[in-house]
């Protein structure tokens, strides 16, 4: 178990190919589900916990990593399945996700796999609304195909932590704020839970949102107005890109940009979940023109009044 995850460190050349590590495990049955391995920490035997009175349903208690105080959440339970019963077979997944850190109870812990974004698909709009999944992908395992289901951890944070959306008095310029209506943005996400946070932010400075569930969606769409001879930085005042998306991640969508002559100016944010270290040499890499950690509103809306600032050639 020690050594499931030695070699994390040097995996960053996966991103930028539009390839990605997934980490798979089981949560008491047969069925087998996975997250990012650009997400994970560390796997250990679950720890001794401590108990957290007042705490949501789903967190079974906190335990004490090398100093640091770590919630510990009962994925099963926290995605609407039956919640694992703690005992020494169960395995905790230390995760770290827009700047907090936390554990996740799971069951036996599979293996990594090496695939690329492109063979990620979105959930089947026919799971409804009310499911966790961010997506699916298929594995060939003993002869046969086996569908893996990528847990939206977005979302089940959302509901245990309840992000803020609203903006810090003083953040918001007032003397360019009516320069907002009327101007639209894009949106590239596969989280439901992570659009609607942006949108919710945004909804007060009057920004028209527009929607794509993935960086191919995106680029298509981008495409799309160029070649009905549409300038796109008439069309959008910018775009904000998870990193993360089937299809296509946020760093292939960028560099797919960048390197077409029609669309190369637009104004690029990596809004993203992932470390800031690692992302500041990733925007830098691919063509980004700013970096921001889920789920900042503040520095969410100082990117954009900088931003309309640069178009209205105000200081």
């Amino acid at each position: 178990m020690a050594n499931v995850l030695e070699s994390v460190n040097q995996r960053t050349q996966l991103v930028g190919e539009n390839r990605l590590e997934l980490l798979l495990f089981n949560l008491g049955s047969y069925q087998s589900f996975a997250i990012n391995v650009f997400k994970v920490q560390e796997v250990v035997s679950l720890p001794r916990l401590s108990a957290l009175p007042g705490s949501h349903p789903s967190v079974v208690g906190v335990t004490n990593m090398r100093g640091t105080t770590i919630p510990v959440i009962n994925l099963p339970q926290a995605i609407g399945m039956r919640p694992l019963e703690i005992n020494a077979d169960c395995n905790m997944i230390i995760t770290e996700y827009n700047r907090t850190v936390q554990g996740f109870l799971v069951g036996k812990i599979d293996q990594i796999v090496n695939t690329d974004w492109g063979n990620i698909q979105p959930p089947p709009k026919t799971a409804g609304r009310h499911h966790y999944l961010t997506a699916i992908t298929q594995l060939e395992r003993e002869g046969q195909n086996k569908i893996i289901e990528i847990i939206d951890v977005e979302k089940v944070l959302a509901e245990i932590i309840s992000y803020d959306t609203s903006i810090s008095e003083g953040v918001l310029d007032h003397t360019i704020a009516q320069e907002f209506y009327g101007k639209k943005v894009l949106i590239v996400d596969d989280s439901t839970t992570a659009r609607n946070l942006i949108k919710q932010t945004l909804a007060v400075v009057g920004i028209e949102i527009i929607e794509a569930t993935d960086g191919l969606q995106a680029l298509n769409l981008l495409k799309g107005w160029a070649d009905e001879g549409k300038t796109v930085t008439d069309e959008i005042l910018m775009m904000i890109t998870d990193a993360e998306m089937p299809e296509m991640d946020g760093y292939k969508l960028t560099h797919e940009i960048r390197n077409d002559q029609r669309l190369k100016d637009l104004y690029i944010a990596l809004n993203t979940s992932l470390s800031g270290s690692f992302n500041d040499a990733m925007v830098e890499k691919v063509g980004c023109d700013r970096f921001i950690s889920k789920f900042q509103p503040d520095k969410l809306v100082e990117v954009m009044q900088d931003r309309l600032r640069q178009t209205l050639n105000i200081d």
